[in-house]
């Protein structure tokens, strides 16, 4: 980055900020990492204003029983600070920490084309859902699948999910297709 700009790379959205807190410029930011404190381990942040980017620096921040409350550098009265409530925050995806194990980040999951093992299309992954017990792969159907069928599929490492190939993009299931949501 030079002079401040945002480069444009993939950005991953972090979170989102809340009402003004107080008299200082303080907001309060919904945080969509787990655990939500998470979001404070990055030092800079991108928001999107009147189709600008923006970097944004944390350089405070207190942990309340209902969430993260945080003061964003040069934001130092809620006149200021207004303009930012219900911006996503993001950052750019080579900031992310690397995952070890297989691991995915959600958004690398996006997109990829849904194989089972007997070689049928089931569509593409459109987005994801965290359940208390694993997370939902819902896969949406497209012009190349086996059907015109939305379908729920666990990502259950070894028993459901076979493979994913970020090169190829794609993941290998072993799901039946007569399976229902």
């Amino acid at each position: 980055m030079k002079d401040g700009s945002v480069a444009k790379q993939k950005k991953i959205v972090l979170g989102q900020i809340g009402k003004v807190h107080g008299i200082k410029g303080w907001l309060k930011l919904n945080s969509f990492t787990s655990p939500p404190a998470n979001i404070l381990n990055y030092k800079c942040l991108i928001v999107q204003i009147e189709g600008h980017s923006k970097l944004l620096k944390i350089d405070e921040f207190s942990q309340q029983p209902n969430g993260l409350i945080v003061h964003f550098s040069g934001y130092d009265d809620p006149d200021s600070s207004k303009d930012l409530v219900g911006q996503h925050v993001s950052v750019e995806s080579v900031c992310l920490p690397e995952l070890q194990n297989n691991d995915f980040y959600w958004h690398e999951l996006e997109n990829l084309e849904i194989v089972n093992q007997d070689g049928h299309n089931l569509g593409k992954v459109a987005y994801l859902i965290e359940t208390g017990a694993n997370d939902v792969l819902v896969v949406q159907p497209t012009t190349d699948s086996l059907d015109v069928r939305e379908r729920l599929i666990p990502y259950v490492k070894g028993s459901v999910i076979k493979n994913v190939d970020l090169t190829r993009k794609t993941i290998q299931v072993d799901w039946s297709a007569e399976l229902l949501e």
